[in-house]
This record gives C-alpha cells, structure tokens and sequence, in this order.
C-alpha cells in the first residue's frame, strides 16, 4: 500500500509539474507526442487563423458603392420595387440551363414512340394518326421542357437588378477572390477583365483586393444601358463626378487580339446567360486564352449553376485548344483540391457544390449568399502544395460534438470522405484547425487513420 501511495503522489507531481509549465513548453510536449510534425502548416498562426481559412466575416458593400446605389433608387422611383425586386431574385435563381436541340429531339422520339403504341388504330388513316401523334407530341414537350429565354436589361430592368443582385453579386465574388489573395499573397494583378460585367460588381470586389496595383480595368456587356448604370455606380450618381475608381473601361464586345492578356479575368453569373454548350465552350476558351494567372468563374449555388462550372472545368482541362499563344496549361486552383471529374457528379441524386457568404444588403438585415465557383490557374503549384501537405476541402456545415468534429470533405485524390478528427487520432493542431474550420475552409489532412475515414455518399445540396 505504502509503494503504490508513493508512485501516485509521484504521479501528481509529473502532472502538476507539466501544467506549471509555460504554454508554449506544454505545446512542445504535445507535438513530441505525435512524431510527424504538425505545427509546420501553421505558418505561425493561431489555429482559428491557419492557412487554410478562406471564409470571410458579414461582407458590406464598399461605402461609396452603396451610397451611389441608394442615391440611384430613391431617384429613380421605380413602381412596385420590392416586389420587382423579389419576383426577379426568384426567377434568377430558378433559372436552369437551355435544353440543347439533340435533347429535345431525342426526348421527341421517346414521346412519339409511346404515343404510337398508345394511339394506333387500324381504321384510321394514317396522315391523320400521324398528325394527331405530332399534336401529342408538341404539346407533352411544351408541358414538360423549360422553356429558357435570354433577358434583355433595358434600363428600368437594369435598376431592378442592381436592387436584387447588386449586394448578394458582390458578396460572391469577393469571397470568390479572396481565395486567391489569401493563398497567393504575391499576386498583385495589374490589369483585370470582367466578362459580362453588369453592375460591374467584379471590379469593385477586385478593388477592395488589389486596388494598389490594378491600372487597366475593362468590363465587357453586350447592355448598354447596364455599361451606363455601372458607370453611374462608379461616380457617386453625379453625371460630372471624378470615378471612385479610375482606369475602368467599358466595352460591348472582348477585346478583338486574341494576343492580349489580363492578369485576373473574371466572368460572374454570366456563363448561364448564354443561349447553349457551344456558346458557353467558346466563351470559356475565350476567356482563357486572355487569362495570363488566373481566371475566376462564379454562378448561383444550384445543381445548374454547378453544372456549367463543370462543363467550364472539363473544356479547359481535357479539350484541347486550337488557337494557342500562351502554351501553360490549366489547373484547378479552387474550390476542388484535384484536377479529376468532380465526385460529387458521380453520386445520386446528383447534389451541387455550392458555398455560403453573409451579407449586408442594402436595406434589409444580413442575408446569404449561395454560390458556386470555378477558379484555374496558369500559375505553378502554391507553397502548401508542394511542401507534402495535402489540403482536402470542406464541402458542408461542419458539426461540432464533444471531443470529435464530423467534417464533409472533398479530398486530393477525388474522393469525398466524411472525417471525424479527434485530438487522440490526429493531433491537437489539426483537431483544433478542424473545431475552427467552417464550410468552404481548407483543411490540412497530415496524418489518415483508416479508421475514422469513410467514404462519404451524403453531400450537401
């Protein structure tokens, strides 16, 4: 008894003696405890700021944007505007791809197929019978096919849109981006094309990120009275006011040389405004062909919106360019961790990849944002990335429980897994990385236990 009453009180004394130590001795006690290094990824940052936070705060408009915004509402006086301007946020995020000629047609032949067996008689004629077929036909493909139509922004519209879409618009965008100025803090662009520029939403994002280096600005929109309304927007509403931010052009049509080059291109919510797969191919070789680092695509946080990301993706990385003067290939700088088919494309039902941002609008509480986006990269490998770390994405909310945290992730080998990462299992830096990552964070994954790693089929709509 007496023997076994020494070794505990020797016991309490080690464990008294280890807390009695500095914090930063205590850490080092920890580490030593896992061999592999844990601590190099930090970069000296705290936990809840490690390098793979890219998740921002309730993001507000710049002052001078929403003071011009304000200032062009309350002229305008637009009828029935908060009305307008929910029917129109609606209706933009319910918008679905245009269904392409050979679906339709393919999608005919099915209908016509099954109306044959359903209607043949033998005493009837046959021009008839077929015309009555085509009737059936024409009138099941009307029900049942989304019937998409581009939208013309006249000027009334386009105070409708900036209302609805101006905040939220912003709010994506500038999250979109910050990825790239948190990851490569070496990148000041000098020169910016923003391709179906509207409110011109991409240059003020950009502004707020890169305005000490930024010279030429060009926004592109086939809108007139859009080019008109973001211009208005960079003065302050005063027809003879200096810009709040100068070297912005604006332009109906891309610049005609397929030799000149931007450092970031931008194309926000525009790749579904356009009529089919073939515009849609063309305009994102377009773009990539003027893209010198890096080339950001954002649309609605929707299965559709996702889609077009993903057919962006695919043409870039796997078709190969007629026209090239800039041989540097592509890769896939963010949200995905890998160059390979998306994995969330592969499990049914098929669920986006889509991310949240709060934001401030203009006259109401925070809101959310939902998006999707696509940046690649002409540039080589970042730092973390060629260091041994590999950095998996957090694709949905991550659930906080006593001792574990349960996170979703998208990982390098393009796979979707679903990790619960303890501080027993994994380490206490990237257990504390895990409690202080949220969706649409990075996180380091140094160490793999098979046995808390699952494949994970439950994705995140």
């Amino acid at each position: 008894i007496q023997v076994t009453f020494s070794a505990v009180l020797i016991h309490l004394s080690h464990c008294t003696f280890a807390w009695s130590l500095p914090k930063v001795m205590r850490d080092g006690m920890s580490a030593a405890a896992h061999p592999q290094s844990q601590v190099d990824f930090l970069k000296g940052e705290v936990h809840r700021k490690h390098p793979g936070v890219t998740n921002m705060k309730t993001l507000r408009m710049p002052e001078e944007l929403q003071t011009a915004a304000r200032s062009i509402i309350h002229s305008a006086q637009v009828t029935r505007l908060t009305e307008r301007t929910r029917d129109l946020t609606n209706f933009l995020w319910s918008r679905k791809r245009p269904v392409e000629d050979a679906t339709l047609r393919k999608k005919a032949m099915s209908l016509e197929k099954e109306e044959v067996n359903v209607l043949h008689v033998a005493d009837v004629d046959e021009q008839v019978l077929e015309e009555r077929i085509r009737k059936k036909v024409f009138s099941e493909l009307r029900r049942t096919t989304y019937r998409w139509t581009p939208l013309k922004y006249d000027e009334e519209l386009g105070l409708v849109y900036m209302a609805a879409r101006l905040a939220g618009g912003y709010a994506a965008v500038r999250r979109a981006i910050n990825e790239i100025k948190k990851r490569d803090p070496s990148f000041a662009p000098q020169s910016l094309l923003d391709f179906g520029s509207g409110l011109g939403t991409v240059v003020w994002a950009s502004h707020s990120c890169w305005g000490d280096t930024l010279k030429e600005m060009v926004c592109v929109d086939s809108s007139g009275p859009m080019n008109i309304l973001a211009e208005r927007l960079l003065k302050g509403d005063e027809e003879r006011g200096e810009p709040h931010i100068k070297q912005v052009y604006f332009r109906q049509f891309l610049p005609v040389s397929p030799k000149v080059q931007f450092d970031l291109v931008a194309a926000a919510f525009t790749l579904s405004e356009l009529p089919g797969v073939k515009e849609r191919e063309e305009a994102v070789l377009t773009l990539w062909r003027k893209t010198s680092s890096y080339l950001v695509l954002v649309e609605n946080g929707t299965k559709d919106g996702h889609q077009i990301l993903m057919e962006a993706r695919d043409t870039l990385l796997k078709k190969q360019d007629k026209t090239l003067h800039d041989t540097r290939t592509a890769s896939v700088f963010a949200p995905c961790p890998h160059d390979l088919m998306c994995p969330k494309l592969a499990v049914e039902p098929i669920t986006p990849c889509n991310f949240q941002q709060l934001y401030q609008p203009l006259p109401l509480p925070r809101q959310t944002e939902k998006f999707s986006y696509l940046i690649l990269s002409r540039t080589e490998p970042t730092e973390a990335e060629t260091e041994g770390v590999a950095w998996a994405r957090v694709i949905a909310p991550v659930q906080r429980r006593t001792r574990h945290v349960h996170c979703r992730l998208c990982c390098p080998d393009g796979q979707l897994q679903h990790l619960v990462v303890t501080a027993r299992n994994h380490g206490r830096d990237i257990y504390r990385c895990a409690r202080s990552s949220n969706w649409g964070d990075q996180l380091p994954i140094i160490q793999k236990v098979d046995d808390d790693i699952e494949t994970d089929s439950e994705t995140h709509s």
